[in-house]
């Protein structure tokens, strides 16, 4: 059984950075070494002459993909609500809304108010069926950023989104590295104590720490669990805390969160 180890990370403990990207027309799974991506045909190219993908490897079967809402207390007062949620308010958004790192977000020309939201996504690795929170980092494969934009003007039910608010096609940049969770746990001391911050232009809008979470992410893993199988390649959006703005065409985006990476994307108008 496997549990986070409460080691401070240095300058020679590096985490094992997965990606997936294109290249020359081909699809390859690239790790990060020395500023560049090793390809797994033994190349080395720069970040800059490849499309990224999201840092998922395809699955036999679709893959589940379970987003939090108001699992922050700030953002929850944020947003008005008296008293944070007594147990995961959750749901599910289709993977045809990924997009990579660098990918460009389509804004409908019909809305007002479309945010960022900056979240840790944790990706299982084992098939769990009623796990034990105590055994819960057992079933992670690793970590990633997710940036799970939202479209206020469609907004009905804070606490179930309809599909227009968090279904959108390019409205998921996820990426650009899958972190080992066995290097998170021994760098980080897990998942629970990691810094999130969001950019807009360049200028911080955004900042907040996944021990904040209302629901940490061994409580969620238990609790999807007992009722419903999470498979390999399943991946936990977990929430986002308070800060967040609208975000207009031209607006480069920048979700970072400490030891995964810093995922980048830009707004674009969506033809009329």
């Amino acid at each position: 059984m496997t549990r986070p180890a409460a080691n401070t990370p240095t300058a020679t403990q590096k985490p094992t950075r997965h990606a997936r990207v294109q290249f020359e027309g081909h699809t390859f799974d690239a790790t990060e070494h020395d500023g560049q991506l090793l390809l797994a045909d033994g190349r080395l190219v720069a970040f800059d002459r490849v499309q990224w993908l999201p840092p998922l490897a395809p699955v036999a079967r679709p893959r589940t993909v379970i987003a939090l809402g108001l699992n922050y207390a700030d953002h929850a007062k944020e947003l008005a609500f008296k008293e944070p949620p007594k147990e995961p308010l959750a749901f599910v958004k289709g993977e045809a809304s990924f997009i990579g790192h660098q990918q460009l977000t389509v804004r409908p020309a019909d809305v007002a108010y479309m945010h960022y939201e900056c979240e840790l996504a944790v990706v299982i690795g084992r098939t769990a069926r009623r796990v034990n929170k105590e055994d819960a980092y057992d079933y992670v494969r690793g970590y990633t950023v997710a940036n799970d934009y939202a479209i206020r003007d469609y907004l009905e039910n804070w606490y179930r989104p309809n599909l227009r608010v968090k279904n959108r096609d390019t409205c998921t940049p996820i990426g650009p590295w899958l972190v080992d969770a066995v290097d998170v746990h021994a760098q980080y001391g897990g998942p629970m104590n990691l810094a999130l911050q969001t950019t807009v232009n360049g200028k911080v809008t955004q900042s907040g720490n996944t021990r904040d979470m209302i629901f940490d992410v061994p409580t969620l893993i238990a609790y999807f669990s007992r009722f419903m199988t999470l498979n390999p390649g399943d991946v936990i959006l977990t929430g986002t805390p308070d800060g967040v703005v609208d975000c207009q065409p031209g607006d480069v985006i920048v979700t970072e969160i400490e030891g995964l990476g810093a995922l980048t994307n830009t707004i674009t108008l969506a033809p009329r």
